[in-house]
């Protein structure tokens, strides 16, 4: 689906909860209601680099750039807008919204340790070879994730320190790691 239809889903989900069975959760439904006021927030705020605007304005080629999220994803809330607003403007690039929980069930292909975790971005050539892969989240926080949760802490904690960090980068370790994948496959 388009940005656009994805946000139009998302926002029938913040108005229809009872229409997604997910979202009777109490608990999901406010992760949603949370995640749309950060994505909208990312939507207004978030600039990209002059180094990744050179880098994605001199792509060879077409791609498809498929991004698996969901609305209860705290990740994506933060690097799904981030990603559109890099790539919205580029005629060589499709981005395709997917949904991790719905068919065609792509994620099951893109498995980070064994689990669905989101948001993940596949990145495909013009022949629709994958030609990269990114997600669920920057591998500095990636790397983090993997320690506390090693070290036992809450999960309330580390959503707390995901926010934090989230803010504080305000998409740098994405942009930078997109053009170091988009760079070592242009090669």
């Amino acid at each position: 689906m388009t940005f656009e239809a994805y946000l139009a889903y998302f926002e029938d989900v913040l108005a229809n909860p009872s229409n997604y069975p997910t979202y009777n959760d109490p608990e999901y439904f406010n992760y949603a209601k949370l995640n749309w006021s950060r994505m909208s927030r990312w939507l207004k705020k978030f600039e990209s680099s002059d180094a990744t605007k050179a880098s994605l304005s001199n792509l060879e080629g077409k791609q498809t750039w498929i991004l698996i999220t969901e609305p209860w994803c705290g990740d994506a809330a933060h690097s799904v807008p981030q990603i559109y607003s890099l790539v919205k403007d580029n005629p060589n690039i499709n981005l395709d919204i997917q949904l991790r929980d719905a068919a065609p069930f792509l994620i099951d292909q893109y498995l980070t340790n064994g689990g669905k975790s989101i948001p993940k971005l596949i990145i495909r050539n013009e022949a629709g070879e994958d030609i990269a892969v990114w997600g669920p989240r920057p591998e500095a926080l990636q790397r983090i994730f993997e320690e506390m949760k090693a070290e036992g802490k809450e999960f309330e904690d580390i959503k707390t320190y995901f926010q934090t960090w989230y803010n504080a980068d305000k998409g740098i370790e994405l942009q930078q790691e997109l053009v170091q994948l988009l760079n070592t496959v242009e090669k």
